[in-house]
């Protein structure tokens, strides 16, 4: 049995129609042994009751009989090898379709999995999209606020540059010392 294990698919088939064509070929030796039994059987049925059968005749007959055994038992283990093989073969077939209906379904999971990955990165996008767009306003408002008060403090230190310089009289009495002379 472990030589019929190790065949393949192909193998199998061939045996089992090798098979097919020694039963057949069988199958016409009996047909064939058959015919000549009768024949045989027929052509005693013509003696006369009382006459006896030859003794070279019986001995083809066991013989014969003996063939047709044999023939019959190698028909029977013949036809029993035949059917396991046909139920490795159905199971082999069986598998085959399994394996097919598989590959067919992994087929179809590789070919959505582009789409999955794409809608499965958008929704991990979804928020992080969402956070760049708060940020972006939040940085959008910050910058605003940063211009308003940049504004003010050059508004207010304009109006602070403006230096108090003490204010002297126009007429001052005598001449106007130098520093010249000293």
């Amino acid at each position: 049995m472990n030589q019929i294990e190790s065949l393949t698919f192909p193998e199998l088939q061939t045996e089992a129609s090798r098979l097919r064509e020694d039963l057949q070929l069988r199958d016409q030796l009996v047909q064939q042994l058959s015919q000549e039994l009768f024949r045989l059987v027929k052509g005693n049925s013509n003696l006369a009751p009382r006459q006896e059968v030859s003794e070279r005749h019986l001995a083809e007959l066991r013989s014969l009989r003996e063939q047709l055994q044999e023939v019959e038992q190698q028909v029977n283990f013949y036809q029993e090898q035949i059917a396991s093989r046909d139920a490795e073969i159905y199971q082999l077939q069986q598998s085959v379709q399994e394996l097919t209906e598989r590959s067919r379904m992994l087929e179809q999971v590789i070919q959505e999995l582009p789409q999955i990955y794409r809608q499965k990165f958008a929704e991990r996008m979804a928020p992080v999209r969402e956070k760049v767009a708060m940020l972006q306003r939040e940085n959008r408002q910050l910058h605003a606020e940063l211009q308003s008060v940049s504004y003010r403090l050059a508004v207010k230190n304009r109006n602070s540059n403006q230096v108090d310089l003490p204010s002297f009289p126009r007429s001052l009495p005598g001449p106007i010392p130098t520093f010249g002379q000293a």
